[in-house]
């Protein structure tokens, strides 16, 4: 099977490029399922019901979430009633929501999804991913051989770190956060895909999805700036993973695609 992975989507516009290209994707790869980072969707910063509603006819299948995952006050109370979006697993266990799930894919194949929060230049005050997901996987194992894991973190340290602890015991590591792709998409060598970072569904002329010249403010005199989202020019960056029935990845491969 093949599922495709796709980078953190940024406001509106990221909303209305995902509903727009992931369609053509899908059947242009022959993908069976779709894993999408929502955290930004909602202005730029977090999730609400309302937006993921807005995305059913996308074709994305789960949202995994971040360290924004709360940023809209409202979602605490509405992310239980939304069974396809995950906060990240290794939040605190009295946080609502889950952080794993068991999905069916287009093929019929049962697709494990983990959400997990990095800790390295993170402030969001989660546990150990690490143990959280060594803990986790026994119970998934039971369900299905083919487990992904979305890693949001900074330290481009730690993702790589978790990839390679957790080879050949997932179907996949990918990371998101920083919105930039990497270009160090590989297969392990105990059938673990793995790449650093998918990127982000966002502008092109941007710093990370937002308007270039309140971040430049903030930089060069380091007084505060409402930092907007640039709603225009997006580029959709994601990649797509061949995974076994035994759920050793065979394949893995960046896509990006423009909004015209």
């Amino acid at each position: 099977m093949r599922i495709l992975f796709i980078g953190d989507i940024v406001g509106k516009g990221g909303r209305q490029a995902t509903r727009a290209l992931v369609p053509g994707l899908l059947s242009e790869y022959s993908c069976d399922f779709c894993v999408a980072n929502g955290e930004n969707m909602a202005g730029g910063n977090g999730f609400t019901k309302q937006c993921i509603l807005e995305m059913e006819d996308s074709g994305v299948d789960v949202f995994t979430g971040g360290d924004h995952i709360w940023d809209q006050k409202d979602f605490m109370t509405e992310i239980d009633s939304l069974p396809n979006v995950l906060r990240p697993a290794n939040l605190p266990d009295c946080q609502p929501g889950r952080g794993w799930g068991v999905f069916t894919a287009r093929d019929g194949s049962r697709v494990a999804v983990m959400s997990l929060l990095g800790r390295t230049f993170m402030a969001a005050g989660a546990d150990c991913p690490f143990a959280t997901a060594e803990r986790l996987l026994p119970e998934i194992r039971q369900q299905t051989p083919i487990i992904v894991i979305d890693f949001h973190a900074e330290a481009t340290s730690e993702k790589i770190a978790l990839g390679r602890y957790f080879d050949g015991k997932v179907s996949a590591v990918v990371g998101t956060h920083t919105h930039v792709a990497t270009a160090d998409q590989q297969i392990f060598p105990g059938g673990t895909a793995f790449q650093c970072d998918l990127g982000m569904v966002g502008a092109r002329e941007s710093i990370l999805g937002r308007d270039i010249a309140p971040v430049l403010h903030r930089f060069r005199t380091g007084m505060p700036a409402r930092f907007t989202v640039n709603e225009r020019g997006i580029r959709l960056c994601g990649a797509i993973v061949t995974v076994s029935a035994s759920g050793r990845a065979e394949g893995i491969e960046r896509v990006m695609r423009d909004l015209r």
